[in-house]
């Protein structure tokens, strides 16, 4: 179990972009207006927002960091790493770091690196800036983190298309001696690594003419091998079975209680996981926010987008303590417990 603790570094601020285009699922014609409500009532998706055509989580996540740097008052010189964590960059090859270190106006000083990942994406990436700031004393870097799910979901898929929303994140770290020490717990269980999946584009299925070749899969389920495939029920199990666990473990390893937590924000996997999770862990509604209703399912964006969205003044106006937990996709899912004091928080950028 990797369950660590990351000191010298603090959360300087937060961002979020989603696209302009907002949809309805009430509008969601593929299925009976029934159906509409009881998905909605269950997933807890009312609306989210699309990405146009053209648009890429570059372009997002592009948008919330230069609207963070703005308000920091950053100088770009003196940023020395990049980290990009997304399952949708702009091309197969290169990776979209550079791309974005590049746009962004940083120096050639800077590291840029991409990481494949998901869901459990935001915690995952603070991870690995953490540990890279601690270790080298690095003084400022940038912790990118969002997806556009929706590209890759098909309209004839009831299980998948009402559910992804699509958004982009920025947070700015800084080095910081008198900083709260971060505690992480992170796991991984690759052999449920086709619970959420698109199967043919890789090198392991390459695309083909099959690849676009649509099937059914069950009532209201066509799609392809291009498009994502969720196994709701193996995925619920696996979040009920892991996550409380593994906040749990993290609370006996840092020696804290919910109790001295203002807030838990979660992945906004769906409305029935969420709430699920909450009443195992006995913890009250107000200390819970959702975004999910607003924004949908934003994979690795919906803990930064949710704090923005839902705790935009607290964050920015006294030191609020934070228990943060992701999960999904891999399978991989992770809790960090973090301090913010204060930290520049923007209103969510529209694009």
């Amino acid at each position: 179990m990797a369950l660590f603790t990351i000191p010298n570094v603090k959360i300087a601020g937060i961002a979020a972009a989603v696209p302009r285009q907002e949809i309805s699922n009430s509008d969601y014609k593929w299925i009976s207006l029934k159906e509409r409500n009881l998905l909605i009532k269950t997933i807890g998706v009312d609306k989210r927002r699309v990405a146009e055509k053209g648009m890429t989580t570059s372009d997002l996540c592009f948008a919330a960091t230069e609207k963070l740097l703005q308000e920091l008052e950053w100088d770009k010189n003196e940023i020395q790493a990049l980290i990009f964590v997304s399952q949708s960059g702009d091309y197969i090859i290169p990776a979209t770091s550079p791309i974005l270190q590049d746009r962004l106006g940083l120096p050639k000083t800077c590291m840029a690196l991409d990481i494949n990942l998901g869901c459990s994406g935001f915690v995952y990436g603070l991870s690995m800036i953490t540990s890279l700031m601690n270790s080298t004393g690095m003084q400022k870097a940038l912790l990118l983190v969002g997806d556009l799910s929706n590209i890759t979901s098909s309209y004839r898929d009831k299980s998948t298309y009402p559910l992804f929303g699509d958004s982009g994140t920025a947070t700015a770290l800084e080095f910081d001696t008198e900083a709260s020490p971060i505690h992480f717990n992170l796991q991984t269980d690759g052999s449920g690594y086709d619970a959420i999946i698109i199967r043919d584009g890789g090198t392991r299925n390459l695309a083909s003419k099959k690849s676009f070749t649509y099937k059914k899969y069950g009532g209201g389920i066509y799609r392809n091998n291009l498009q994502i495939e969720l196994n709701g029920i193996e995925v619920f199990n696996f979040s009920l079975r892991e996550v409380v666990p593994n906040i749990k473990k993290t609370l006996k390893y840092s020696n804290k209680t919910l109790d001295d937590f203002d807030y838990l924000v979660f992945h906004q996997a769906n409305r029935l996981i969420n709430e699920t999770l909450r009443k195992m862990l006995k913890v009250d509604k107000e200390k819970v926010p959702f975004s999910i209703h607003k924004y949908g399912n934003t994979s690795g964006a919906s803990v930064p987008l949710t704090i923005v969205s839902e705790l935009n003044k607290e964050v920015q106006n006294k030191k609020i303590r934070l228990l943060l937990s992701a999960f999904g996709i891999g399978l991989s899912w992770g809790t960090v417990f973090v301090e913010t004091d204060r930290i520049v928080c923007p209103e969510i950028v529209e694009i």
